[in-house]
């Protein structure tokens, strides 16, 4: 889709002007840390130099006494503990954390993560079923449980209390657990609102540590912390930058065997893992087994400490993951077809799709790809045991479980995030539930929202793009949102040698400005090509700066975000006034 390209203000600047003398960075690096809520010594010095020092206390967080409590004593009284987790990443992440400590503090412990296709998500009648039939008498639910009130209520009935750990929105009434850990339930004083579910794992294990006089002992599992933050997509800003900046160091350094066979068998090299590789290359293959089969296949790969066995749990996850693949493209290619015909005479509306033939385990991943090609709310829905179910995407600034929230008298569940839920409801109320939905978003939404908007951070000219400038800016890292790496507009720049179309629909180029070249990818960008085909073609370009390695060597490579053909007969000024009409705050 045509974007609209805006670029930040470049923030105030005798605010600039005094960053950049105290911590001696470009001009450029000063504006966008300004906009960054960066604005001094101090400030830039706990963004460059993260420390465990800079983490809350855990005992802020409600019940987080009584959880520990109640732990300690199954631990004293030998009880049977069950973690109950999720099929996702971060649930699967979250269970083995959870799993390992406690196994280590001398806890009879078994992990369970439920079937997405018999059960669904969160805490299930059928789950504490097992729960019971293995003499469970605490059940601990991880990144799930916010919401399961009368599952919960089920649990009592069974004898076994219930700790739920999860950082999901409530709902209108809190479970009536043993203790609830959720930084978003209401009146929760805890200070960082945004963990993910291993985040508010990590944070019970600080408790525990604390009670047991070993405090340091948690950081040891911030491996999994790093990538369930990573791969949920939760904003990497406060104790999240923290907890991934450090358990990122663990997998570089020291990856435990699990870690280390899914690393091998997916080509990722040791010393420099991402935030962005983990999103990318790791989570879909732990995500894949979730997805197709049994997700307890992840668990017994994170927690494995055997080599043998671990590359052979790792090579499960890549087959899983090359057969979700392929299941994924032929429900997108059906599902844009579907799509187009919904949209056809109206595109200002949201894409809300059901197929009872579609596999519950890609129509989460497919409603995204839906976003990205048409930019609407969209929802997918299939049909299991005669109940359709789904996953919803958002836009920017769309509420999409708010808008769930508003048509909740015709679901029979929903939950999840602003930008991402699961829903379910009977198959006869699919049109009134699609009327509804559309109603709110009508409500919601207004024609700036619907368009794409491709926000750079700053103007730069390449030359400025120094080796210095570079490992400045690697630093930012770990990225995600709140912190996405820095986008930047480069007007004006010459197209140099001869650009080709490289993989699937990639556009690969070099470009050249005031005597500095650049190569430059643009993943997904090939329609794009005939922009830069004429000899010595000039292009306006957006772009982020990431390493790229090859013969064992690592530079700079400019990734594109679009691009745009320069007016040749467009004055310096004329640039200068387009640079300004793109300023928005």
């Amino acid at each position: 889709m045509d974007a609209k390209w805006s670029i930040r203000s470049p923030g105030d600047p005798a605010k600039v002007r005094r960053l950049v003398e105290e911590i001696h960075v470009p001009q450029v690096i000063a504006s966008i840390l300004i906009n960054r809520g960066i604005e001094d010594y101090e400030t830039a010095k706990a963004f460059f130099r993260p420390s465990l020092d800079q983490l809350h206390n855990p005992f802020l967080m409600h019940d987080m006494e009584k959880a520990v409590q109640r732990i300690v004593s199954a631990r004293n009284r030998e009880e049977k503990i069950l973690v109950y987790g999720d099929y996702d990443v971060d649930g699967t992440n979250s269970a083995s954390l959870l799993y390992l400590f406690l196994q280590r503090i001398g806890c009879h412990v078994e992990v369970y993560i439920p079937d997405r296709m018999s059960e669904g998500y969160g805490i299930s009648e059928a789950g504490i079923d097992y729960a019971v039939s293995i003499g469970t008498t605490l059940l601990i639910s991880i990144d799930c449980g916010i919401t399961a009130v009368t599952q919960v209520e089920y649990a009592k009935t069974k004898n076994i209390d219930v700790i739920i750990c999860d950082h999901h929105e409530p709902g209108n009434e809190i479970p009536d657990a043993h203790a609830v850990l959720d930084p978003l339930k209401p009146g929760d004083l805890y200070p960082f609102k945004y963990l993910s579910g291993a985040g508010v794992g990590f944070k019970l294990l600080q408790g525990l540590g604390e009670y047991y006089a070993m405090r340091e002992v948690p950081y040891e599992y911030l491996d999994f912390v790093a990538i369930a933050a990573a791969a949920d997509i939760v904003p990497m800003v406060g104790e999240n930058r923290i907890l991934v900046h450090y358990g990122l160091k663990i997998i570089n350094e020291h990856p435990r065997a699990g870690i280390r066979a899914l690393m091998d068998s997916s080509n990722l090299r040791y010393g420099d893992l991402t935030a962005q590789q983990i999103v990318f290359v790791m989570a879909p293959r732990i995500n894949a087994v979730g997805r197709l089969g049994d997700a307890t296949r992840a668990v017994e790969l994170l927690t494995c400490d055997e080599d043998t066995r671990a590359r052979e749990c790792a090579l499960i996850l890549e087959e899983e993951n090359r057969n979700r693949r392929v299941i994924d493209e032929e429900t997108f290619n059906q599902a844009a077809i579907a799509a187009e015909a919904f949209l056809a005479g109206d595109e200002q509306k949201p894409i809300i799709l059901h197929n009872g033939d579609w596999h519950p385990g890609v129509i989460g991943i497919v409603a995204s790809r839906l976003v990205e090609k048409f930019y609407r709310p969209t929802v997918m829905l299939t049909t299991i045991d005669g109940v359709a179910k789904g996953s919803a995407r958002s836009i920017m600034n769309f509420n999409i479980y708010e808008a769930l929230r508003r048509c909740e008298h015709l679901l029979l569940q929903f939950g999840g995030h602003k930008y991402a839920a699961g829903l379910a409801l009977n198959i006869e109320n699919i049109p009134e539930f699609r009327d509804c939905f559309m109603a709110v978003a009508e409500e919601m939404l207004d024609e700036e929202m619907l368009t794409h908007e491709i926000l750079a951070d700053a103007m730069i000219r390449l030359p400025e793009i120094t080796p210095r400038f570079f490992r400045i800016l690697k630093q930012f890292a770990p990225f995600g949102p709140g912190n996405m790496r820095p986008v930047f507009f480069s007007t004006d720049v010459e197209v140099f040698g001869t650009p080709r179309i490289v993989g699937r629909d990639h556009l690969k180029l070099k470009v050249r400005q005031d005597g500095v070249v650049f190569d430059c990818i643009g993943f997904g960008l090939g329609s794009l090509l005939p922009i830069v085909l004429p000899e010595h073609a000039r292009i306006d370009m957006l772009f982020t700066i990431e390493e790229n390695s090859w013969n064992g060597n690592v530079f700079p490579q400019l990734k594109l975000k679009d691009i745009r053909p320069v007016n040749q007969e467009r004055t310096q000024g004329e640039i200068l006034a387009q640079i300004q009409s793109f300023q928005s705050e």
